[in-house]
């Protein structure tokens, strides 16, 4: 039988198909243990006036604390997840079928959203000034893929995708209904198509987070990499007691926007935790460290050369400390030392990641959370395949250790 934590990850994942719903599904798992929600709008007054443990939320990120008092121990992760999004004018189609604009958001494998049965979700942008959230978890839209006998040199040259060209999904049949978005948003919403302004709706995969293998091994879901991070980052705030947890989005695409890991908003949290008094800010940043927990790449059974020979991951071997000495990971020997040694502390086996020198190697959120705030980052993760598939595959002897090595790190 599986873990009950690997069953409860399968259900954060679950109920969390956009960033928005992301940051819901945290935010109610915090009400639930008592932390308070403030708006960034209110005054919270001096040192010691905010609630000793809260959360505020920006968009589809989310800081939370647990023990205003600095300095900090913080758990980065993020909630957003390559995927197709809707356009602003999406209704289009032809040759007797009805199909909406989608563009792809981040580092898409784009072969792995073919043949799915999808749904949509995001946010809404009213014009009574209210963003309310829709889910569509039915099968509204469909990406049927070539058939073979019109692409004979698949077998030789593989699958060719041009996303402008082959990603754009169906969702009916008849002429282009112009408009037909817009009144299908407005009906999931109860209300008129005048309302809408705009929206941030996505696509998501429908089939549900699963725990499979021969003996309960393996957890097959969607969005793994990072929602597997921001459910450990939550659990483990929940477990330490104390230290800060900020889910962010926009991770995928760089970081660089108004709640992305690059925006001010962590760093004016923690200053307002501290009453506003500059110098206290700075002494308790001064003091302050960070575990950036973004997915680690395990060894591909099957592509074991696309990998570092002497740095190979095992799935179930633990959680993974990632190093780049081109700081694409933020990893350094002293902040590693400190995730190792929370390791220890929880008795959890940890790996070491280097990417191979002949492949490009990718980021976290950890170079741009050290460079805003000055302080040491270590960047973790747990293992897993696929990552940025539409369907992604972990450990479920990964799960129970990376959250408690993150609670450890908390601790301190």
């Amino acid at each position: 039988m599986p873990a009950v934590t690997a069953t409860d990850l399968c259900a954060f994942i679950d109920a969390s198909p956009s960033p928005f719903h992301a940051v819901a599904t945290a935010a109610a798992r915090l009400d639930a243990a008592g932390f308070e929600g403030v708006d960034e709008t209110d005054d919270w007054g001096g040192a010691g006036s905010a609630p000793a443990r809260g959360y505020v939320v920006r968009d589809g990120s989310i800081v939370a604390w647990s023990g205003a008092a600095g300095p900090w121990r913080v758990a980065g992760a993020h909630t957003d997840s390559p995927n197709l999004r809707v356009r602003p004018r999406p209704d289009t189609g032809r040759a007797g079928a009805r199909q909406l604009g989608i563009e792809p958001y981040g580092g898409v494998l784009l072969n792995s959203w073919l043949g799915r049965d999808l749904g949509l979700s995001g946010r809404v942008a009213l014009r009574d000034g209210s963003l309310p959230l829709v889910l569509v978890d039915r099968p509204v839209l469909h990406i049927p893929q070539l058939a073979i006998h019109l692409d004979r040199e698949i077998g030789s040259a593989g699958l060719q995708l041009n996303p402008q060209q082959h990603l754009t999904p169906l969702w009916g049949t008849g002429p282009v209904d112009r408009g037909g978005f817009t009144r299908f948003l407005a009906d999931e919403l109860g209300g008129s198509p005048a309302d809408i302004v705009a929206w941030d709706v996505m696509i998501h995969d429908l089939t549900p987070s699963t725990v499979g293998g021969r003996d309960g091994e393996l957890l097959a879901a969607p969005r793994i990499d990072n929602l597997c991070s921001a459910w450990a980052a939550i659990g483990a705030l929940l477990d330490a007691g104390s230290g800060v947890v900020a889910l962010w989005d926009h991770e995928e695409i760089g970081s660089e926007t108004n709640r992305g890991a690059g925006s001010s908003l962590l760093g004016t949290v923690l200053e307002r935790l501290t009453g506003g008094d500059r110098g206290s800010y700075q002494r308790a940043l001064a003091g302050s460290v960070c575990a950036s927990a973004d997915m680690a790449h395990a060894t591909h059974p099957n592509y074991a050369e696309r990998h570092e020979p002497d740095h190979w991951i095992a799935l179930g071997g633990g959680p993974v400390i990632k190093t780049n000495v081109n700081q694409r990971y933020a990893t350094d020997a002293r902040s590693a030392a400190l995730f190792a040694a929370a390791c220890e502390r929880a008795g959890v086996a940890h790996q070491w990641y280097a990417h191979r020198a002949d492949l490009p190697c990718g980021s976290t959120i950890g170079p741009v959370t050290a460079a805003s705030l000055g302080i040491p980052v270590v960047d973790v993760g747990a293992p897993m395949l696929a990552m940025h598939s539409a369907r992604e595959l972990m450990a479920t002897a990964d799960v129970d250790p990376y959250r408690a090595a993150l609670a450890s790190f908390l601790r301190g």
